[in-house]
């Protein structure tokens, strides 16, 4: 019995002398513990977790070098590799994991608007469903601050630039003519359906260095990578119809739509300013298809339309009026390639081609014919060195053939010209996030671009910085430089140019919480090298030089609360805007006439569950814009009355999957003023008489029927809309 005792004392003594002891402490960043963290030796059942003081302690009979790993949610897993005899006392500090929902966001002059966005401050269904928009994304995006109503034109003037300063791109790729030729004081629309896109980007300014060519802002448009279903769209409306077609494979989906619109019908009920001729009319359709690899999606979209008019309007200068003719065709291809290399490299690549032609007769004298060939090509790659370091990089080429024929009759004699140039900007770019922890982020980046008529190069340093001032809120700054090319209009009649330039300063704060958002955002941009012309409009006889300037600064507030009311969902923005700038023929710096110094939006929608209806409004207030009283001495020295524009819709769901919409633009029927044209000639008493600009109508009826054939039968259509 002794030698069987002495036996397991002996065995137990050797036990307890191979076992080794593992203990520590682990605390956050700031040095506070952490309770219920796992601590282990990986491949093994040997571990613990922290108490409330941080403190942990566990035996192991493991020997030699072992992998210690330390995990808690929201912070990266520490991992030491050592042996197991030095695992004594240890002191770990977890570092915040970045990917977590509550890190800080780089929002400096970025509006996000992707359903999958950490901040939306505008849902791509808002495109559809706000009352003053119509359809079309420009008009929704009109609703936030940074932006200025210009009525009479419809394109995205942006804290005051103009219209020319601000570039579209779909899937990362240029959009070279995103909107539909129109008339003089009649508002262009965007070219492409707001169903394609999941994702809106609008950057008001300090926008990434991966984007170039403009310099205001950037509009960031991302078609839908996977379609929720099969189904079939189909719309009748008061000035046109619709049909879609969308259908979803093992590994693909391919999505086709068409739609024609003429406004015949609608001129013909409602009293028109303008004398049509030939009432505006346009035949379009789109495809996607999109193919998903082992690691990636490549997308091809194609879309074209055809438009044509012809319009007589009013001219105080000569009693017949001005009459243009205008035919338009348009065809856009772009293709992409989005996936991963590896666990740590991605690439992002493709290119568009547009062909972009027009036929103009101009009082039957003058006959234009515009073509435009374009391309875009880009290669961007990025690399995770952790979720702390991100580096992407790239280059791309912009290539732009442009000809233009002038033909003009004068006395039975023609005579012709031609107008043409050939555009080649080669650019760089490389850009860097850096995270220092869930409060603190710096995003640094540059570019460079050479345009080889101009046989220069440019470069743009930019950077974001990024704080969180609490759970719900947080600062940031902005600062980069901008350069932009001329526009086409000029180019056409000289290539002697330098590049024109903006320098970009922006302070913002944001708060977020449960469906409410603010934002308010100060910024500065600086203009240089604008250019300037010896004639009101481009010509052949024009002078141009690049001795521009001006400023832009100002203030914009947004809010927008989706769940304080039920059922109730509105925004509310306001700008103010200091501009002055002097460029084309302007004689003195002056504020534009495009820019308002205050600006008011009010967007609504409430759904009334028993009507099985949603009803919206709008409201758009903008100040008075400056004009040329030339009764008067001085220059852009009078201001026109304000714009007030009160808008209502109201969609009614007729079944799960059948919807009737009404719109109504300017329901008070507000006679608003774009502007003034003065006679050529003054009259007996020497004064210039004047005709007030104002839009075709005073209001704009819009009334259709939408129907979605579907897989899923108990879809809303409200949701689609």
């Amino acid at each position: 019995m002794k030698p069987l005792l002495s036996l397991l004392l002996i065995l137990s003594s050797y036990f307890l002398t191979a076992q080794t002891t593992v203990s520590g402490v682990v605390t956050d960043p700031k040095g506070v513990p952490i309770e219920g963290a796992n601590v282990f030796l990986d491949a093994t059942y040997d571990g613990a977790s922290t108490d409330a003081r941080g403190v942990f302690s566990f035996t192991t009979t493991e020997t030699g070098e072992q992998l210690l790993k330390v995990t808690f949610l929201s912070y990266e897993p520490y991992e030491i590799f050592m042996n197991v005899s030095t695992f004594k006392n240890l002191n770990i500090k977890l570092r915040e994991d970045m990917n977590s929902l509550d890190t800080v966001v780089l929002s400096a002059g970025t509006f996000e608007a992707s359903d999958n966005s950490k901040v939306s401050v505008l849902k791509p269904l808002d495109v559809v469903t706000t009352a003053s928009a119509l359809g079309d994304f420009v008009g929704a995006l009109q609703t936030l601050p940074g932006t200025t109503t210009v009525a009479e034109d419809g394109r995205l003037f942006v804290r005051g630039g103009d219209a020319g300063e601000t570039q579209i791109f779909i899937d990362g790729i240029r959009v070279f003519t995103p909107y539909t030729p129109t008339a003089n004081n009649t508002p262009t629309r965007g070219r492409y359906s707001p169903f394609l896109f999941d994702g809106i980007t609008f950057s008001t300014g300090g926008y990434s260095a991966e984007y170039g060519e403009a310099l205001s802002s950037v509009l960031l448009l991302n078609t839908v990578d996977e379609p929720d279903q099969n189904k079939t769209d189909i719309s009748i409306m008061s000035v046109g119809a619709g049909l879609g077609l969308t259908r979803k494979f093992e590994k693909s989906s391919l999505s086709l739509s068409t739609s024609y619109i003429n406004l015949a019908p609608y001129v013909a009920l409602f009293p028109n300013r303008n004398n049509f001729n030939k009432p505006f009319q346009a035949l379009a359709g789109e495809a996607v298809y999109r193919y998903r690899t082992t690691d990636g999606l490549f997308k091809l979209y194609a879309a074209g339309d055809r438009t044509n008019f012809d319009i007589t309007q009013e001219d105080i200068n000569n009693p017949e009026g001005f009459n243009l003719g205008l035919t338009n065709s348009n065809v856009y291809i772009n293709s992409s390639y989005t996936g991963m290399l590896n666990d740590t490299w991605s690439i992002q690549t493709g290119g568009s081609y547009t062909l972009a032609r027009n036929e103009a007769n101009v009082q039957s004298t003058t006959q234009v014919l515009d073509t435009e060939n374009s391309a875009h090509l880009k290669l961007k790659l990025k690399k995770r060195f952790s979720n702390r370091f991100k580096l992407s990089f790239g280059a791309e080429q912009f290539i732009t053939d442009f000809d233009e024929d002038v033909t003009v009759a004068v006395n039975d004699n023609m005579f012709t010209a031609n107008y043409d140039f050939k555009s080649n900007i080669t650019a760089a770019f490389a850009e860097s996030d850096i995270i220092f922890s869930r409060d603190f982020a710096i995003k640094l980046g540059a570019r460079a671009s050479y345009t080889d008529y101009m046989k220069d190069i440019t470069f743009s340093p930019r950077a974001s910085i990024a704080y969180k001032t609490g759970a719900k809120s947080q600062l940031s700054l902005a600062y980069g430089d901008f350069y932009q090319n001329p526009l086409n209009d000029f180019l056409k009649f000289s290539q002697d140019f330098e590049a024109q330039k903006t320098t970009h300063y922006i302070a913002n704060y944001q708060y977020s919480d449960n469906g409410r958002i603010f934002r308010a955002e100060a910024y500065r941009k600086s203009y240089s090298d604008l250019i300037t012309s010896t004639t009101e409009f481009a010509s052949p006889e024009s002078v141009f030089t690049n001795q521009g300037s001006g400023y832009a600064q100002g203030v914009d507030v947004f809010w927008r609360d989706n769940t304080s009311i039920k059922n109730m969902d509105y925004w509310v923005s306001y700008s103010y805007l200091d501009s002055e700038r002097k460029y084309l023929n302007y004689p003195e710096q002056a504020r534009p006439t495009f820019a308002s110094p205050h600006s008011v939006s009010i967007v609504a929608k409430y759904f009334v569950e028993d009507w099985k209806s949603q009803i919206g409004m709008s409201f758009q207030h903008s100040s008075g814009r400056t004009y040329t009283d030339r009764n008067r001495s001085g220059f852009l020295q009078a201001n026109t009355k304000s714009f007030n524009d009160l808008s209502v819709n109201w969609a009614y769901l007729l079944s799960q999957q059948k919807i009737l919409y009404f719109s109504i633009n300017n329901v008070l029927g507000l006679r608003n003023i774009n502007g003034y044209q003065y006679a050529d000639t003054p009259d007996t008493a020497g004064m210039f008489n004047r005709r007030a600009l104002r839009p075709a109508t005073d209001q704009f009826f819009f009334v259709g029927f939408f129907w979605t054939i579907s897989d899923d039968k108990s879809s809303n259509q409200l949701d689609n809309l």
